[in-house]
C-alpha cells in the first residue's frame, strides 16, 4: 500500500517537474519570439519582428493575449516561478495600457466626434509609431477598423477578470466607457474590417461586416457590468452598455452570417468571430452553416484564404496600392493561403471538444505548413503562402495542382510574423494541456450565457434564453392610467390599472428623461469627452427598472411619448406598436430577470374611435398570453418589482447636485370636478371628419399676388384643405418666418394648423403641413440600416423622376436633407418616410415578403401602392388613408397573389422583384453573349462584368437591378425578367446556341419580336397593351419563338423547349 503511495507520489512530482520544464521552454520562446520585440516606451509589438517603426494595434492585442496566457498557465499551476509569471503578466499589463494611452491621446479628437458622425476620418488610429504611440502620417490607411476596439476592450475584460490591474484611475474608467460608445453603432458602421481595406474590390471604400459586428457584440456582452478595477472596485468603476444597441449588433450580425459583406461571400475573419476569441454566436446552426462555407470556399491544403479574389501577397499585386476597377479578377484561385487559421481551427477543435477537428489541423500545422528555427528548434509559422511567377498560369487554369512558397515573412527567426506566432503559441499551450480553455476564457464567453455561472450583483447582466426555450419568458405588464376617473372607467370593464400617484415611490418617467441621465455617463472635461450621445432608449432599455440616486424609477416606451411626426395620431397604429414592441420584447430579451413594460393610457386615447381594439387588447392581456402564443403577467407594480430586471445607476454622485439635470417624472391629471366616466359611451369622440377637397386652391391661387388676395382668401377660407393650401403658397413665396396679420408666422400657423388635422384625423392636410414644415418621422435611422444589413439598398425620389441611393447608413439630419431636397411632390416625401418605416419593420419581422426584391425603390413602392388601390376600385387617395391603413396597403401588395396578369405585372415590377435565382441566370446569359444585352439606351457588357465580379456577390447583384431600373414603365421591366428567363431556359436546354453578334442583344427587339408573332395569330394589329394582360404562359410560348429567330437567324426548327 505504501509502495503504491510513494510511486503515485512520485509519479505526481515527475509530472510536477515536467510540467515546469515545459512551461519554462515556452517562457523561453516568448522571451524570443514575442517580448525581445516589445517597444520599451510604448509597450507594443510590430507585425513583423524586422520593423522598427510601426505598430498594428490588432497585432499587438493578439500577441499581449499569448504573453497573457502563459501567465495564466504560469499562476494556475506554480505558487513560486520565481517571477516569471509577475514579468508575464506585467509585460500584458504594459501592453494594455500602452494601447489605452495611444487612443487616449486621441479622445477629443477622434472618439468624441466619431460617437455622432461614424466617419473615416474620426476613426481611432489601428496603426501608430511604435516607440512613441503616436499617428503616422498615412492619410491612404483605413483606420477605422470596429474589430480591433472591440477586441480591445474582449482583452480587457478577460485580464482583468484572470486577476490583472489594468485600469487604474477614473480618467481611464470614462475613456473606456466611451470606448462602449464607439462600438455600439458597429451594426451601421461601414468599416475597414480585419484586413484594413474594406470591400474585395480594395478600392478605399468601408463595407459593413459582420466580422467586425460580430466582435462588437461580444465586447459589449462582456464588459456590462464589469467593474474596472476589479473586484475591489468601487460601483462608480462599473461599465454600462446599452441592451437595445447590443440587440441591434446581435440582430444584423445574425442576419448578415453566413456572409461577411456585401462583396464579400465569406470571409477568413468570421473564423475568429464565431469561434475562440469572440464566440459571437452560441445558435449552433449559424455557427455550423458560417464555418462549412468558410472551410468549403476557403479551405486549402496550404491553409485558408482570406476571401475570394485577395491580392494581397501574389506576385501579381503591386503592394500598397489601391486596385483598378476590373483587378480583383486577376486573382482568383491564386490567393494566398493563410496558415494562421489552421490555429484558429484548432483552437476552436479544443473549445468544442473536437478532438478529429484538432488533430487534423494540428499535424497540418506541426508536419507541413510550420517551419522549424535550427538554432532554437522552435516551430515558425510563415505569414502565408504563395503562387510563385513561373506557376502562376498553370494555377489559374487547374487549381490546387502546383506548390506554393512560403512568404518570407514569419519563415525564419529573423523576419517573424508576430500575430500569427502568438497564436501558434496559444495552440500549443492548449493542445500541450499547460492551459484550459476557461483559462484562455475566464468569463466563459466558450459557453451560452444560460449555461455560466451568474454573476451575483448589483448590475443587469446578458443571460440569453436558451436556443428552444425563449417560449418561456414572461412578459410583465403594468398599465399605467393618467387620472382616477379614467381608471374608474376601466374598472367598470374589469381592467385593473394604476395611476401614478398609487405607484408610489416607484416614479414613472418618460424615457426622455433617462437619456438626461445617461448622457453624464462618461463625461470627462479632461480628455475632451462628453458621456453618453443623446440618442432614444429603446424597447429593452425601457423595459428595465432602474435605481437612480435613491428613487427607483420605470420608462414608459418610446411609442408612448408624444411624437413631433403625425404617426403618433393613429390608435390603431398605436395599438399595432404595442403589440409589435411586447413581441420584440419577448423575441430579444436577453437580461437576467423579467422585462416590464409600462403601458401608458392617456384620456385621449378614449376619444379615439379606435378605442374599443385598444380595450380589446387589454382585456387579452387579463388571459396570461397573447393570440401569438406570447406569455404576458399584468399585475400591480408593487407586485412585479421582485422579478423584474434592475439596473443600478451609480455614478451620479460623482457630479455636483447643482449639476445634475432637473427631471420630471409623469404627472398625473388632476379633476377638480368629480366628473367621471360611466362607459364608454359618456365619452365625446373624435369627430370624423370629412370635408370636399375638389375644388383646385392651389392652382386657383397660385399666380394670384400675396396682398390682398391670398391674404383675404385665407381669412375667409373655412376649410382646412384650402388653409393647408394657401400657407403652401405662402410658406414657397414669403418663407416659414412670414409674419401673417395676425401676428403669428406661416410656421406657427401651420404647426396650429397640423395639430388641429392631427386631432380631426384630416391625414391629406396632416401630410401636407409636416411635408411644408419638412418634419423627419421618429427613429427612421434604424429603420433604413434594417433593410441595408438584410443586403438590400434604398433609393428614394418621386417616380419617374432621377432617383438617389441610400447605400450606407445615415444621420437623422443626413436624411431629413435628402429626403427634402431629392423629393418634389408634398405628400411623397412623408409617404415615403411611413413606407420606410413600415419596411424596415416587416423585414426584420416577416423578411420572407421581400424575397426577390434587392432594391427598395421607395418611389415605386408608392406607385405599387396607388395601382393597388386603382385595381381594387378605391376611391381614397394614398395620402387621405390613415398611417395604419396605409400599412395595410403595403402588406396587401406584398402579398396578394390573386391578381390579373397585368396587374401582377405592375406590382411586381414596381416592387422590383424577380423570380428565385434570377441573377444566377442572367450571369449564365452574359456568358453566351459576345457583347452582352441592352435594353434602351442601358448597355450590360458582359466581358467587364465576368473579369471583375463574381457569379455570387452583391454588387453584381446590384449591377444587373441598375440595368433594370431605367426602364420607366413597371410592367415592361417585369416583361424584360420573364424574357430573360426563357432565354436562359432555351440556351440551357441547347449548349450549342449562343449570342454571336458583334453588337449586344437587343432585349427591346426581342420583345417587339414576340408582340409581333402575338399579332399574326391574332390576325389583328394590337398594342404592347394587350400582350401585357395575357398569361405568362402565353407571352413566353411568343418570346420564345422571336429568341430562337434571333439565335438561329433563321425560321425557329423544332427546340428542346416546351
Amino acid at each position: 500500500m505504501s509502495l503504491d503511495s510513494d510511486l503515485a507520489e512520485a509519479l505526481k512530482t515527475n509530472d510536477f517537474a515536467e510540467r515546469i520544464k515545459q512551461l519554462d521552454q515556452f517562457y523561453g520562446q516568448v522571451k524570443r519570439q514575442l517580448l525581445r520585440h516589445q517597444s520599451p516606451t510604448s509597450g507594443l509589438f510590430p507585425r513583423v519582428s524586422c520593423d522598427t517603426t510601426e505598430a498594428h494595434i490588432r497585432d499587438s492585442l493578439y500577441i499581449c493575449c499569448a504573453v497573457w496566457s502563459l501567465f495564466q498557465a504560469y499562476s494556475k499551476r506554480i505558487d513560486d516561478d520565481r517571477g516569471k509569471g509577475h514579468e508575464l503578466g506585467q509585460s500584458a499589463v504594459k501592453c494594455m495600457r500602452g494601447i489605452l494611452f495611444v487612443w487616449m491621446r486621441q479622445s477629443k479628437d477622434k472618439v468624441e466626434p466619431f460617437k455622432t458622425n461614424q466617419s473615416p476620418k474620426h476613426a481611432l488610429h489601428s496603426k501608430v509609431n511604435l516607440n512613441t504611440g503616436l499617428s503616422l502620417n498615412d492619410n491612404t490607411y483605413g483606420h477605422l477598423q470596429i474589430d480591433v476596439v472591440s477586441l480591445y476592450l474582449l482583452f480587457l475584460v478577460q485580464m482583468i477578470t484572470s486577476g490583472l490591474q489594468i485600469i487604474y484611475t477614473m480618467d481611464e474608467v470614462q475613456f473606456v466607457q466611451n470606448l462602449v460608445y464607439y462600438v455600439e453603432r458597429a451594426y451601421r458602421t461601414p468599416d475597414f474590417g480585419m484586413w484594413e481595406r474594406g470591400n474585395k474590390y480594395n478600392s478605399g471604400t468601408p463595407e459593413i461586416n459582420a466580422s467586425s459586428i460580430g466582435l462588437a457584440k461580444s465586447a459589449l456582452e462582456a464588459i456590462n457590468g464589469c467593474n474596472l478595477f476589479g473586484e475591489k472596485g468601487a460601483s462608480w468603476s462599473v461599465i454600462y452598455v446599452d441592451i437595445d444597441a447590443h440587440s441591434r449588433n446581435r440582430s444584423i450580425f445574425e442576419t448578415l452570417l453566413p456572409r461577411e459583406s456585401s462583396s464579400k461571400n465569406t470571409d477568413a475573419s468570421l473564423l475568429p468571430t464565431i469561434s475562440w476569441p469572440a464566440f459571437a454566436t452560441h445558435d449552433t446552426l449559424l455557427y455550423a452553416n458560417t464555418k462549412e462555407k468558410i472551410i468549403k470556399l476557403l479551405k486549402t491544403p496550404y491553409g485558408f484564404k482570406r476571401f475570394i479574389s485577395d491580392g494581397y501577397g501574389t506576385v501579381l499585386e503591386k503592394r500598397e496600392k489601391l486596385y483598378q476597377s476590373d483587378e480583383t479578377k486577376r486573382f482568383e484561385n491564386i490567393e494566398c493561403d493563410w496558415p494562421l487559421f489552421c490555429c484558429f481551427m484548432a483552437i476552436d477543435g479544443i473549445f468544442k471538444n473536437n478532438e478529429q477537428q484538432t488533430k487534423y489541423y494540428k499535424d497540418l500545422l506541426f508536419n507541413k505548413l510550420c517551419r522549424i528555427d535550427m538554432a532554437t528548434g522552435d516551430y515558425l509559422i510563415p505569414k502565408y503562402y504563395y503562387v510563385p511567377p513561373e506557376y502562376v498560369d498553370a494555377e489559374k487554369a487547374d487549381p490546387g495542382s502546383t506548390p506554393r512558397l512560403a512568404s518570407q515573412e514569419g519563415s525564419d527567426s529573423s523576419c517573424l510574423y508576430l500575430m500569427g506566432q502568438a497564436v501558434l503559441i496559444i495552440t500549443q499551450l492548449l493542445s500541450d494541456g499547460l492551459l484550459q480553455p476557461v483559462e484562455l476564457d475566464p468569463i466563459r464567453r466558450f459557453m451560452p450565457s444560460y449555461d455560466r455561472t451568474q454573476k451575483i450583483g448589483r448590475y443587469s447582466v446578458f443571460q440569453g434564453a436558451k436556443y428552444g426555450t425563449a417560449s418561456d419568458l414572461v412578459v410583465q405588464v403594468v398599465l399605467i392610467t393618467e387620472s382616477m376617473r379614467l381608471q374608474a372607467m376601466m374598472a367598470t370593464y374589469g381592467i385593473q390599472t394604476q395611476t401614478p400617484l398609487e405607484v408610489e415611490p416607484v416614479q414613472i418617467w418618460p424615457p426622455s428623461q433617462l437619456v438626461k441621465i445617461y448622457e453624464l455617463l462618461g463625461i470627462n472635461k479632461k480628455l475632451g469627452l462628453k458621456g453618453r450621445p443623446s440618442r432614444p432608449i429603446g424597447a429593452l432599455g425601457t423595459s428595465k427598472l432602474y435605481r437612480i440616486a435613491g428613487q427607483t424609477v420605470l420608462c414608459y416606451p418610446l411609442t408612448f411619448e408624444l411624437s413631433d411626426f403625425y404617426l403618433s395620431h393613429d390608435m390603431a397604429l398605436l395599438i399595432d406598436d404595442i403589440k409589435n414592441e411586447l413581441h420584440f420584447v419577448g423575441k430579444y430579451w436577453r437580461m437576467s430577470g423579467r422585462p416590464t413594460v409600462c403601458i401608458l393610457i392617456r384620456e385621449e386615447h378614449l376619444r379615439d374611435i379606435h378605442f374599443k381594439e385598444m380595450l380589446d387588447l387589454l382585456v387579452e392581456f387579463k388571459k396570461g398570453y397573447l393570440q401569438s402564443g406570447l406569455k404576458i403577467k399584468t399585475g400591480r407594480l408593487q407586485n412585479l418589482i421582485s422579478s423584474s430586471c434592475f439596473e443600478h445607476l451609480d455614478f451620479l454622485h460623482l457630479f455636483p447636485y447643482e449639476s445634475l439635470p432637473k427631471l420630471e417624472s409623469f404627472r398625473q391629471l388632476e379633476h377638480t370636478m368629480g366628473i367621471g366616466y360611466q362607459s364608454l359611451t359618456d365619452i365625446p369622440k373624435a369627430l370624423v371628419y370629412s370635408e370636399v377637397m375638389d375644388v383646385d386652391v392651389k392652382a386657383q391661387y397660385q399666380h394670384r399676388p400675396t396682398w390682398p388676395d391670398i391674404m383675404d382668401a385665407l381669412k375667409c377660407c373655412d376649410t382646412l384643405y384650402a388653409q393647408s393650401q394657401l400657407l403652401g403658397i405662402l410658406a414657397h413665396r414669403e418663407g416659414l418666418q412670414f409674419n401673417l396679420p395676425e401676428g403669428s408666422s406661416v410656421r406657427d400657423r401651420l404647426e396650429r394648423l397640423l395639430r388641429q388635422a392631427g386631432a380631426l384625423r384630416h391625414w391629406s392636410v396632416v401630410r401636407y403641413c409636416s411635408s411644408l414644415l419638412q418634419k423627419l418621422v421618429d427613429s427612421i435611422s434604424p429603420y433604413i440600416t434594417s433593410i441595408l444589413v438584410s443586403g438590400r439598398q434604398i433609393t428614394v425620389g418621386t417616380y419617374g423622376h432621377p432617383e438617389v441611393a441610400i447605400d450606407h447608413p445615415r444621420t437623422p439630419r443626413e436624411i431629413r436633407e435628402l429626403l427634402y431636397s431629392v423629393i418634389a411632390e408634398h405628400y411623397d416625401v412623408v409617404l415615403q418616410q411611413e413606407i420606410i418605416v413600415y419596411v424596415g419593420r416587416l423585414i426584420s419581422t416577416t423578411p420572407h415578403l421581400f424575397d426577390g426584391i434587392i432594391k427598395v425603390r421607395v418611389g415605386s413602392f408608392v406607385e405599387a401602392m396607388k395601382h393597388y388601390l386603382s385595381f381594387k376600385h378605391e376611391e381614397t387617395r394614398l395620402e387621405a388613408l390613415s398611417p395604419s391603413q396605409l400599412r395595410r396597403v403595403l402588406y396587401k401588395v406584398l402579398t396578394d397573389n390573386d391578381l390579373k396578369p397585368k396587374e401582377r405585372r405592375l406590382i411586381e415590377g414596381s416592387l422590383g422583384r424577380v423570380p428565385k435565382h434570377f441573377y444566377d441566370k442572367v450571369w449564365d446569359v452574359l456568358g453566351r453573349t459576345a457583347q452582352g444585352l441592352r435594353v434602351g439606351s442601358q448597355h450590360m457588357e458582359s466581358k467587364t462584368i465576368i473579369k471583375m465580379m463574381s457569379q455570387n456577390e452583391l454588387n453584381f447583384i446590384t449591377k444587373v437591378e441598375n440595368f433594370l431600373c431605367h426602364i420607366s414603365a413597371s410592367e415592361y421591366r417585369q416583361l424584360i425578367v420573364e424574357l430573360l428567363i426563357i432565354i436562359h431556359v432555351i440556351l440551357e436546354r441547347n449548349p450549342e446556341l449562343e449570342f454571336k453578334d458583334a453588337s449586344p442583344v437587343d432585349l427591346d427587339m426581342l420583345i417587339k419580336g414576340g408582340v409581333d408573332r402575338y399579332n399574326v395569330d391574332l390576325e389583328e394589329m394590337v398594342g404592347i397593351e394587350e400582350f401585357y394582360c395575357e398569361d405568362k404562359s402565353l407571352t413566353s410560348a411568343y418570346m420564345a419563338r422571336a429568341i430562337l429567330d434571333n439565335l438561329l437567324h433563321t425560321s425557329a426548327p423544332e427546340c428542346k423547349i416546351s
